[in-house]
């Protein structure tokens, strides 16, 4: 893959990776944007090995899924999640502008697994095949991390 088509690709592809990302990390932009950056030059740096008969977003979500994984597992959190919520930040005005957080808190409590097959199934519409090939699991096991994230959402979540 040459540097102009891997653009062109990023360009269709970026904004709705940056969704995803930040509601991996529960509305946390900057930690999104710094996974999302990072993920984009690890893609650009093996784009040679890139094959072409795939589907290039689900490439690029597996690689930033992997990324978001090796983050969580390098850092620790430096708050809870009541203190984050309790002392907003000007930066995230718009996401709490539509009221996520009850959302946000909820996927935070799921194990990432679970979140990243929730968000790629109803955010992205990936098939359950596809969320396995991401996020390296067979389809019994996609099925049954949807069913339980869901379950788990229902109990956290005010209907």
């Amino acid at each position: 893959m040459n540097r102009e088509t891997f653009t062109a690709f990023v360009r269709s592809e970026q904004e709705q990776l940056r969704r995803f990302l930040l509601a991996l990390c529960c509305g946390n932009r900057q930690e999104a944007d710094d996974i999302a950056q990072e993920a984009l030059v690890k893609a650009y740096l093996s784009s040679s090995g890139y094959q072409e008969s795939g589907k290039f977003a689900a490439w690029v979500y597996r690689i930033a899924y992997n990324t978001f994984i090796d983050h969580r597992r390098s850092t620790r959190p430096t708050a809870s999640l009541d203190e984050c919520l309790q002392q907003p930040d000007a930066s995230y005005a718009a996401d709490r502008s539509f009221d996520y957080q009850e959302l946000y808190a909820a996927l935070d409590e799921l194990p990432p697994k679970e979140r990243t097959a929730l968000l790629l199934f109803y955010l992205k519409g990936y098939s359950v095949k596809e969320i396995g090939q991401i996020i390296s699991c067979n389809d019994d096991a996609v099925k049954k991390q949807l069913q339980r994230g869901r379950e788990q959402l229902k109990k956290r979540i005010r209907l």
